[in-house]
């Protein structure tokens, strides 16, 4: 076994190695130019669709609901795990290439939900379904006239398989493991309490999946950010320091040099990944079941989640572990970690020394909620993949399939599967970022007729109103 793990453990550091994070970060830089930075021009236009009704439009869910459910499944254990690793492996200077990764992944976001929109399809259950493999499969199709199923099915597989990892075990692991350490709860309680209530919100559908992840995300994400904000501010002598300390580190020799990529730049870019999945192909399937039929508005409400899950949720983590007395730095610029902590526990340590008492139960919450509601949002991520390899038929089997992993991941050790997942990630990547650079140019022509659509609109408005103070005058 341990020379299985090793293999795996190989292929993925092979799955994340520097091509795939050039792919990433140059997808991402090649989407921003190309579509003017519209992740940052169009924040407002975001925000404000977010919230509006579009009931006479086809889809499944709300915008604020798709929002939610990618959110759900983006924000986990990785904005508290991946963020103390970064810094514990590539030092605090990861934390600003993560800032890089969540800025340039807005527009990598917005054309992954731009493409689901305009090329889902409904099935034989009549609910919208889309994402990379669709896209690739039909927006190619259309675009280009070659066919390329098989590519998009490769997603499908991939997305399949790092479901039950990304998704589910591994995720029901980390809140047994918090729960047990904690409270003192057992594993077998936690996976059973973990699998009934899973049980209860995916067999009610993507629309009851919608229903609850609308009012827990919102939920956990301020009850973390403020307990973060809190431990902060309550300790805001060390902020100028920490500033330091990103920005000291992220430009050494280690971070630019080291060979093709430096390990701080390395690290802060995947971990940025792993923590809004921007380019990986699976927060696109939830907004294909949005009710709107502009793929434009939906983009730029997608775009939101980058700044939410790594400028927001990760920058809080990252603070109060830079700012705990964990972390400390040589004359020498040379970081030290207290006790070689990493992980969870580096965290937890942190918290604790910047608020005494209730700082391990913010942390607790933390990857309780957090690891939970990505369980629910992969649940969808994965079903979908499936129904795109088999059909309909196949999600009965796939959802009871899902509730019993969800159990066994909370009672068994997931060495395997973190290697795994890591994995799956990384393929998913690859059939994704050539479908989002193959149609790039539909995404940035019907940008340009939105725009130029919505300047024609303010102009007649602006006509109007100035008609309307002559006349009056």
């Amino acid at each position: 076994m341990n020379l299985f793990e090793n293999y795996v453990a190989r292929l993925a550091e092979i799955a994340w190695g520097p091509f795939t994070i050039i792919m990433l970060v140059g997808t991402g830089i090649y989407l921003s130019f190309g579509t003017r930075f519209v992740q940052f021009r169009k924040m407002k236009v975001a925000i404000k669709s977010l919230f509006e009704k579009n009931d006479d439009d086809e889809g499944d869910i709300s915008p604020f609901q798709a929002l939610m459910t990618s959110l759900a499944a983006t924000i986990g254990t990785g904005n508290i795990v991946g963020v103390s690793s970064a810094i514990a492996i590539g030092g605090p200077g990861a934390v600003f290439w993560m800032w890089i990764s969540g800025a340039i992944g807005g527009a990598t976001r917005f054309a992954e939900a731009f493409l689901a929109i305009k090329y889902r399809e409904t099935n034989d259950a009549g609910e919208k379904s889309g994402g990379p493999m669709y896209y690739i499969k039909n927006g190619i199709q259309d675009h280009y006239g070659v066919n390329v199923g098989w590519l998009g099915g490769a997603f499908a597989v991939f997305g399949l398989m790092a479901s039950f990892g990304t998704g589910n075990m591994a995720q029901a692991n980390s809140v047994s493991q918090s729960l047990e350490i904690t409270f003192g709860i057992n594993p077998v309680i936690s996976g059973v309490v973990m699998a009934v209530l899973t049980a209860v919100v995916i067999l009610g559908g993507v629309k009851n999946i919608g229903k609850v992840t609308e009012k827990i995300v919102p939920v956990m994400a301020i009850v973390y950010i403020l307990g973060s904000l809190f431990a902060i501010l309550s300790n805001y002598q060390y902020i100028p320091h920490v500033f330091g300390m990103i920005f000291s580190n992220a430009f050494t020799d280690k971070a630019v040099g080291g060979g093709v990529i430096g390990t701080v730049l390395r690290m802060g870019i995947a971990r940025g990944v792993f923590s809004n999945e921007a380019g990986l192909g699976s927060a696109p399937i939830a907004h294909a079941a949005s009710k709107n039929n502009n793929p434009v508005t939906e983009g730029l409400t997608a775009s939101l989640s980058t700044f939410i899950a790594t400028l927001v949720v990760c920058s809080m983590t990252a603070f109060v572990i830079l700012a705990s007395p964990a972390i400390s730095m040589t004359a020498e610029g040379v970081m030290e970690i207290q006790g070689n902590l990493q992980g969870a526990v580096l965290t937890t340590t942190a918290f604790d020394s910047l608020l005494p008492g209730i700082g391990g139960y913010i942390v607790s919450f933390g990857l309780v909620f957090f690891a939970f509601s990505t369980i629910l949002g992969w649940y969808y991520y994965g079903v979908k993949c499936a129904e795109f390899i088999a059909g309909v038929k196949i999600t009965k089997i796939y959802t009871w399939a899902w509730i019993g992993l969800v159990f066994v991941g909370a009672i068994i050790p997931l060495e395997i599967v973190w290697g795994l997942s890591d994995l799956f990630n990384g393929l998913m990547a690859l059939p994704n970022l050539i479908g989002l650079i193959a149609l790039s140019p539909v995404v940035f022509a019907v940008l340009k007729e939105y725009e130029v659509d919505e300047l024609k609109y303010k102009n007649n408005i602006n006509t109007e109103i100035i008609s309307s103070s002559e006349e009056a005058s």
